[in-house]
């Protein structure tokens, strides 16, 4: 086989997200094919892999081989109430034992946090580069993933917007984004786990040299603003950055592998059948450095 990557909607301004062919991914990669999915991450930001029947070790073992992986330490789950390892984070509604949880479950409803558009693991000091997202068991209808190009959204600002929002330093926290929901009920080890962090506001891409908004749900305040007008401020660039042309809606289909780069996109899950099985297994890349380190 040879791999080969093409826009899945290559004439829409939502031409960000790739469709891969020709490769395996259950079996080691060659260096070259590294190389391309990387080259193809570079220019797309989101590439989807289709026909991909995995096993969570044959997930990790494909994304190890494509840098250092982060563990699953951003759900509420306690460890023995975890039904995968802690390198693989559980993005379903399942129980330990395989069963749906109860629609008021703690777990569930701090999951809901999804549905609002985020970066992976931007509440770390730390934040995430690619995310690795498959499909073992999905609901009849619903359920879709939603992408934003945080790289076009940014290109759209007009000039006095870039202005100012380029040196601006924003603190993610899951409690800010939960908060959002009216989920509060948090521990105080929760408090403490996810005090707020600092992120740039905006990013340069350190292979491409493109600048993007670096947006999420989680961030709930702005160096030296007022929280308020800077959630505000904050709502409308969200409100900017998803408009539909710059958005790619996946639809999901049993063993699609789904990967994008956080660093220069938004995403978001959407509704489904709470009574419905929704099992998703994602691996997640740690970035290099913190956003601070990536002066744009």
């Amino acid at each position: 086989m040879t791999m080969d990557i093409k826009p899945i909607d290559p004439v829409s301004r939502a031409s960000f997200a790739g469709e891969v062919s020709g490769i395996d991914l259950t079996r080691r990669l060659s260096d070259a094919e590294v190389a391309a999915i990387h080259a193809g991450m570079d220019r797309f930001g989101v590439l989807v892999f289709h026909d991909q029947h995995l096993t969570d070790d044959q997930q990790l073992a494909f994304s190890r081989q494509l840098g250092p992986l982060e563990t699953a330490t951003g759900d509420i789950a306690a460890p023995e109430e975890r039904r995968l390892s802690m390198d693989v984070n559980d993005i379903s509604n399942l129980d330990k034992h395989g069963k749906v949880v109860a629609r008021d479950d703690r777990r569930r409803l701090f999951g809901l946090g999804n549905l609002l558009w985020h970066s992976d693991s931007s509440f770390k000091d730390v934040p995430a580069k690619y995310s690795l997202l498959s499909a073992r068991q999905i609901p009849a209808a619903g359920g879709n993933t939603e992408f934003a190009d945080m790289r076009a959204a940014y290109e759209a600002l007009d000039e006095a917007a870039k202005r100012e929002v380029h040196d601006l330093v924003c603190l993610h926290s899951q409690i800010y984004s939960r908060g959002m929901l009216g989920f509060e009920e948090f521990t105080e080890a929760e408090r403490q786990k996810w005090a707020p962090v600092r992120q740039r506001l905006v990013r340069r891409h350190p292979t491409t040299g493109r600048l993007s908004l670096y947006l999420a749900s989680h961030a709930g305040a702005i160096e030296g603003w007022p929280v308020p007008e800077a959630r505000a401020f904050l709502r409308d660039l969200t409100e900017h950055a998803t408009q539909r042309q710059f958005v790619y809606a996946h639809v999901w289909k049993p063993f699609d592998l789904v990967m994008w780069d956080n660093r220069v996109t938004m995403h978001r899950a959407r509704r489904y059948d709470p009574a419905e099985v929704r099992d998703m297994r994602r691996t997640t890349l740690t970035n290099e450095v913190s956003s601070l380190e990536q002066a744009p």
